[in-house]
């Protein structure tokens, strides 16, 4: 099993929203090295943070497991639709989304700025690479967030 951080703005897709829908499709990647860790390495029943990005205080807040692999983005061939990518199309895969269910809200939000503050997390990804909106975890990065949440 792999772990992994997902960054959603809370103004375009929270986590309260997620929770309501109790799943969805994670469509819109349009970055390369996030889409090849969703065609490539993203596998069901892999975890997820769930993290609010673009915020004031940008933090994570809740746990989702991924319930169905890589699959075309078909929003990507639909000229009407925000993430339209006029070199998409069935014939040409750029893209790709997974279905993720939301497993539980955390019991104490963990925010950017504690996960800067402690040393043991200092090589994750978020801190490092902070754009990319998928990102692997490592399994110690998990444990340690998952403990700073008391959960």
């Amino acid at each position: 099993m792999n772990y992994w951080l997902f960054k959603s703005e809370p103004s375009d897709y929270s986590f309260e929203n997620f929770v309501f829908d109790k799943e969805t499709c994670w469509e819109g990647i349009r970055n390369y090295q996030a889409r090849n860790f969703i065609r490539d390495n993203i596998k069901i029943n892999d975890e997820v943070l769930f993290y609010h990005s673009n915020i004031s205080e940008p933090h994570i807040v809740g746990l989702a497991k991924v319930i169905r692999e890589a699959y075309p983005d078909h929003y990507s061939w639909d000229k009407e639709h925000k993430y339209y990518d006029p070199k998409s199309s069935p014939d040409n895969l750029r893209w790709f989304m997974v279905d993720i269910k939301a497993i539980k809200k955390l019991k104490r939000i963990v925010y950017l700025k504690e996960i800067k503050q402690e040393p043991k997390l200092s090589k994750m990804i978020l801190l490092n690479n902070s754009r990319l909106s998928i990102q692997p975890v490592k399994k110690s990065e998990w444990d340690l967030i998952i403990k700073m949440s008391n959960n």
